[in-house]
C-alpha cells in the first residue's frame, strides 16, 4: 500500500535537514528500481566515502509495489519519490536537472529505454545507466542515444557463475585488459608462471579470505589465459563424454505411463482380468486346449456365440457373462486410444512426455537469468532440459531454437520432476523469480534424490542464510550482488572491466586513473596494495604507454599524474583507491584528527618537481608536509607492506581505517558475506549434499 502521509512529511522533514541540498557540494545519483539491484546500487552509493564526502541519493519506485526481497525505500538517507511512471514530470521532482547520474535498473527494456529518452528531455548531460536483458536493443540504445550510456545486463554477468555452479567448478569468468586475456582458475589447474594474483584462501574453519596476504597459499588465483581451456568447459567436456546411452525399457514405460489415464487402465485390467479368468474356466468344462480355449474367449468375446441349450447352466453363465465382458471392453479399448491420443498431444506440447535423460543440468525458471545460463550450458553442449510454469517465457523461443525441452509445470510437483529425470541428472539449477517456489522445487527435488548438486538463486538474504544453514540444500547465487559493482562503476564512471565472483563475494577488476595532486601522485606503487582489499596487476603510464603487467611492476616505481591502475579490489578497497587518486578538494583544508571544533590552518601546495623517467624510488618522509598521520602510514603498517613507514604527515579528507581492525574483523559497514541474496546468489564452486 502507499506511504502513511505522516511517513512521507517525517521522510521529507529528515531530507531536507540532513541533505540541505541548497550549496551541497555532494553529487547528486537519481535511481529508478524496486528490487535487490536497485537496493544494493543505492546502498552502495550511500556507503560510498567520495572524495566530496559522500552522495546524495533519490530513488524512484512506483506507489504501490511488493518488495520480492530487500527494499530499496527503506533505506536511511534516501530521498524517495513516488511515481508509477517514470516521465519528465517524475524527474523534475526526483531532481535529475543536475546530477551525476541516473541508473534505469527496472526489469523493463522498453521502459527503461522510454525513461531514459524522458530523462534525456530533462537534462541531456546526465550520465545514465540502463538495465537490458535484449542485446540487439541495448546496441542500438548506446548508438541513438544522446547522452553518455552506458547498457548492462545483469543476467549475463551472473549467468557464468551459475554455470561454473552446477557443473562443480569455480567460474572461470575470463576477460580481456589492454593486450592480455585473464582468467579466474585453481591454484592447481595453471602453471605457477601464469598465475597474476592471489584471488581468495578457502577453508572450512575461517570461510572465505579474499585478497590474502599470503599469495603461496590461495586456492583461488587470478591466471594469465595461455589457451588451456577453463575448468568449467573441461568439466563441460568430462559430463558431455561419459552421457550413458538411453534406456529403452525406461522410454517404454515412460511412453506406456503418459498414453492413458489411470482410471481408464484400471477399468481395462479388471475387464480383461474377468475375460482371462472365464476363459480358463471355460476351457475346463469344455475339455479344450490352451490355442483352443484362447480361441473361444475371443471369438465369444469380441464377436458373441450362438446360443446353445444343450450346454450345462454353468457354462451357459459364463458365456453371457463373457458377452457382457466384451460389450464393456469395445468401449474401453475406445476409450484408451481416444485417451492416449489426447494425453500425447497434451504432453508433447507441455514437454511432459520426455524420454529418460541421464546427465544432464535440469534448469527451472526461463526468465532473464535462466534463459542466460541455458544458453551457456548448451554453448558448452551439456544436455538441458528446462521447467517453467508459463508456457511462454521469455526464454521459450531460444529453447526451441537450441531444441531444449520445456515442461511446462510446477516444479515442486514431483511429477514434472520425475518427467525431467530430475533422479539422474548432473545438477538442479533454481533460477525463478519467486523465493518459496525456489525452495519447494529444490525440497522435492532432494526427496527424489538426496545427493542431488542443487544451485538456487534468491532474493531475501537472511532467508537464503536460514535456509542454508538449516536444510543445507547447496549453493546459493544472488544475480544483484554479483552485478551491483558494474553497475555502482559504471554510474560513478569508474572502468569497472569485470566482477569476479567469490563464494558469496563479488570482486571488482577496475582501472582507476591518478589525478594531479592526488594522494598517490608521487608516491611508491606498493601504497596501492592492501591485504584484504586492494590488489594492484598492471599500470598503464601516462600518455598511452605500454602497460607494465605484474611480472615488471616494481613496487618502488613512482606514480604519476596521468597513470592508470588496474586492480582487483573488494568495493570499500575500490573507494580508499578512489579518493585516493582523486584530485584535492577545492577550498578544503587538512585537519588533524582528535582535533573538532579547532580552526583549520592552510597547507601550502608544494611545487612538484620534474621527475625522472622510470622507475625511481622515494624514501619516506621527503615531502615537505605537515605532521600527522596519512593513508600512507596506515597502508605501510597493514600486514604485509613491503616498505617503512614514513615520518607522518598532514592527514587528508577521507581518510579511512586499516582493512582490519586489530580484532582481525571485517571492514565496517561492508557486507562480508551475501549467503544466497536473491536478486534479481549473488558465487562459489558448488558443493554436493
Amino acid at each position: 500500500m502507499a506511504e502513511p502521509w505522516r511517513d512521507r512529511a517525517r521522510r521529507a522533514v529528515e531530507w531536507n535537514w540532513r541533505l540541505r541540498s541548497a550549496g551541497d557540494p555532494r553529487p547528486h545519483y537519481v535511481i529508478c528500481g524496486k528490487d535487490a539491484l536497485a537496493y544494493y546500487v543505492a546502498r552502495a552509493m550511500l556507503e560510498s566515502e567520495l572524495p566530496t564526502g559522500g552522495a546524495r541519493v533519490t530513488v524512484v519506485v512506483p506507489e504501490r509495489y511488493r518488495s520480492n526481497g530487500p527494499d530499496v525505500a527503506a533505506l536511511r538517507g534516501v530521498r524517495v519519490v513516488r511515481s508509477d511512471r517514470l516521465d519528465v514530470a517524475t524527474f523534475e521532482a526526483a531532481g535529475l536537472a543536475g546530477a551525476s547520474g541516473l541508473a534505469l535498473l527496472h526489469q523493463d527494456d522498453v521502459g527503461n529505454l522510454h525513461a531514459a529518452l524522458c530523462a534525456q528531455a530533462v537534462d541531456q548531460r546526465v550520465r545514465q545507466v540502463l538495465r537490458m536483458f535484449n542485446g540487439t536493443l541495448a546496441d542500438g540504445v548506446r548508438k541513438l542515444l544522446k547522452a553518455s550510456v552506458e547498457v548492462l545486463s545483469d543476467a549475463e554477468m551472473a549467468a557464468p557463475a551459475f554455470v561454473a555452479a552446477a557443473l562443480g567448478e569455480v567460474d572461470s569468468s575470463t576477460f580481456q585488459h589492454r593486450d592480455k586475456t585473464l582468467r579466474v582458475a585453481r591454484r592447481a589447474d595453471v602453471r605457477p608462471q601464469d598465475v597474476v594474483c592471489a584471488l581468495a584462501h578457502l577453508t572450512e574453519a575461517q570461510g572465505v579470505e579474499l585478497l590474502p596476504a599470503e599469495q603461496a597459499g590461495a586456492d583461488l588465483v587470478l591466471a594469465e589465459a595461455t589457451g588451456q581451456p577453463p575448468g568449467t568447459e573441461v568439466a563441460a567436456r568430462r559430463l558431455v563424454r561419459a552421457r550413458r546411452r538411453r534406456r529403452p525399457v525406461a522410454v517404454l514405460l515412460g511412453a506406456v505411463r503418459g498414453f492413458a489415464t489411470r482410471k481408464i487402465g484400471v477399468a481395462v485390467m479388471l475387464v480383461l482380468a474377468v475375460i482371462a479368468v472365464l476363459g480358463a474356466l471355460i476351457s475346463r468344462t469344455e475339455g479344450a486346449s490352451p490355442l483352443e480355449a484362447l480361441y473361444l474367449t475371443l471369438v465369444t468375446t469380441l464377436s458373441g456365440a450362438d446360443p446353445d441349450t444343450s450346454k450345462p447352466a454353468g457354462a451357459q453363465i459364463m458365456q453371457v457373462v463373457l458377452n457382457l465382458a466384451g460389450l464393456a471392453l469395445i468401449p474401453l479399448i475406445t476409450a484408451v486410444v481416444v485417451d492416449g491420443i489426447v494425453n500425447a498431444r497434451l504432453a508433447l506440447h507441455t514437454g511432459q512426455l520426455q524420454p529418460a535423460r541421464v546427465g544432464h543440468v535440469v534448469l527451472i525458471g526461463l526468465g532473464n537469468v535462466g534463459t542466460r545460463v541455458m544458453a551457456q550450458l548448451r554453448e558448452y553442449d551439456v544436455e538441458v532440459v528446462a521447467i517453467d510454469k508459463d508456457p511462454e517465457p521469455r526464454g521459450a523461443a531460444l529453447a526451441r531454437q537450441l531444441e531444449v525441452p520445456l515442461i511446462v509445470g510446477d516444479a515442486a510437483l514431483p511429477e514434472t520432476l520425475v518427467a525431467a529425470s530430475v533422479a539422474d541428472c548432473q545438477a538442479l539449477v533454481v533460477a525463478s523469480t519467486d523465493d518459496v517456489a525456489n525452495l519447494e522445487a529444490a525440497l522435492a527435488a532432494r526427496d527424489l534424490r538426496g545427493d542431488l548438486r542443487v544451485v538456487l538463486r534468491f532474493f531475501d538474504g537472511d532467508f537464503a542464510e536460514r535456509v542454508e544453514e538449516t536444510f543445507a540444500l547447496g549453493v546459493s547465487r544472488s544475480v544483484s550482488y554479483l552485478a551491483a559493482p558494474a553497475f555502482i562503476g559504471a554510474l560513478t564512471e569508474r572502468a569497472v572491466i569485470t566482477t569476479i565472483p567469490v563464494d558469496r563475494h563479488a570482486l571488482p577488476v577496475a582501472e582507476v586513473p591518478v589525478a594531479a595532486g592526488s594522494e598517490l601522485d608521487g608516491r611508491p606503487l606498493d601504497m596501492v596494495n592492501r591485504d584484504g582489499q586492494v590488489r594492484l596487476i598492471a599500470r598503464t603510464p601516462a600518455g598511452g604507454g605500454r602497460t607494465i603487467w605484474w611480472k615488471d611492476l616494481d613496487p618502488r616505481q613512482v606514480i604519476f599524474a596521468g597513470d592508470r591502475l588496474t586492480v582487483v579490489a573488494r568495493r570499500r578497497g575500490l573507494d580508499w583507491l578512489t579518493r585516493q587518486c582523486a584530485p584535492p578538494a577545492l577550498g578544503k583544508t587538512p585537519m588533524p584528527q582528535g582535533h573538532a571544533g579547532s580552526m583549520p590552518r592552510p597547507v601550502p601546495t608544494p611545487a612538484v618537481p620534474a621527475r625522472p623517467a622510470g622507475p625511481v624510488s622515494v624514501p619516506g618522509g621527503q615531502h615537505g608536509s605537515p605532521p600527522g598521520p596519512s593513508d600512507r602510514e596506515v597502508a605501510a603498517s597493514a600486514p604485509g607492506a613491503a616498505h617503512p613507514v614514513s615520518p607522518p604527515r598532514s592527514p587528508t579528507a577521507g581518510a579511512v581505517p586499516s582493512p582490519q581492525s586489530a580484532d582481525g574483523g571485517h571492514w565496517p559497514m561492508e557486507p562480508a558475506d551475501d549467503t544466497g541474496v536473491r536478486d534479481e546468489p549473488d558465487a562459489s564452486a558448488a558443493r554436493s549434499g
